[in-house]
């Protein structure tokens, strides 16, 4: 199989038939041989009968139906796992993403040998004040923190190598950031295509202002995954080490000071009395529990590293 087309939606009912339409037609001008996946991430209007019938009609399409809404990065994640493609297209249900771009994503996959391929939609039709001007502000932040000179890490318009998606796990709302969570993976060979954006044509935007304080808490917790994601002990451990140790050193010194005091019986105050004492107890008590809280990071990672966030209600065509 040539393509998979990933598309995790959620409300899109208006949209479904449109872009399906358009997307079959592209891919019979060019003969490829592919497959439609829609995620159905908790709908409540028609959308999950508009996919069965697209299915019962077509065969090339599947469809994934959530029990309840999990988010963009579980159902990325549940269509990541079960295309077959060689090169995995993901694309958003509403129409600004244009099918048009797939037969020049795949080129640059399968003909550049690019890992990753990211849309850039350099000329947006969104509200300037709450969307584009966060968007450049996290695309900045995303450059710094991850060395990554994407200049729209949010497009849900990207083309991968069908090895990546089958390693790279999304969970929480990690969607943003795939191509940082694709190079923390080894996978280094990462492009940029501009594509065209569109103004939404039906319906309305799903995130709200959350979104962006979600972006930045992602991109911290991305930063720090990236270093520390997989040996948490070297990150907590050393820093409980070093806090236990100023405590005990600073306990020990305490302590002698005393005892040297009333060996030479100078007048000298009760240990308890010296605030130095409480400090010294608190760092030693903090560097314990981040030891603890390291050793506990590695537990999480052995016993939970294939477990997933979401149950899956209906699948089609599987």
């Amino acid at each position: 199989m040539n393509i998979s087309v990933v598309i995790p939606l959620l409300n899109e009912e208006e949209s479904l038939q449109e872009l399906y339409d358009w997307i079959a037609k592209v891919m019979q001008s060019n003969c490829f041989i592919y497959e439609v996946i829609f995620i159905d991430d908790g709908s409540n209007d028609n959308s999950w009968n508009i996919i069965k019938d697209l299915s019962e009609k077509n065969l090339e399409v599947k469809g994934i139906r959530f029990q309840r809404n999990y988010g963009k990065s579980q159902a990325l994640d549940a269509g990541f796992q079960t295309a077959k493609g060689d090169v995995v297209i993901t694309m958003d249900a509403d129409l600004q993403d244009s099918p048009e771009e797939i037969p020049e994503l795949y080129k640059m996959i399968k003909d550049d040998n690019f890992d990753l391929v990211s849309g850039w939609k350099k000329k947006r039709f969104d509200n300037v004040i709450t969307k584009n001007i966060p968007s450049k502000f996290f695309n900045w932040a995303a450059r710094k923190t991850s060395g990554l000179q994407l200049n729209d890490f949010n497009c849900g318009l990207k083309a991968y190598k069908n090895e990546v998606i089958k390693t790279v796990k999304v969970s929480g709302e990690m969607h943003r950031y795939i191509p940082v969570l694709a190079k923390n993976e080894g996978f280094k060979n990462i492009g940029e295509k501009i594509v065209q954006h569109q103004a939404r044509k039906y319906g309305v935007t799903k995130f709200g202002v959350d979104r962006f304080i979600n972006g930045f808490l992602d991109l911290i917790t991305i930063s720090f995954l990236s270093k520390f994601g997989k040996r948490p002990m070297h990150f907590f451990g050393l820093l409980g080490t070093l806090m236990f140790f100023f405590g005990f050193l600073s306990a020990f010194l305490i302590g002698a000071i005393k005892l040297f005091r009333v060996a030479n019986h100078i007048k000298t105050i009760l240990v308890t009395d010296n605030p130095w004492f409480y400090i010294a107890l608190t760092s030693m008590i903090l560097g314990t529990l981040l030891f603890l809280a390291g050793f506990l990071g590695e537990l999480i990672i052995k016993s939970n590293s294939n477990q997933k966030h979401y149950k899956i209600k209906e699948i089609l065509n599987s």
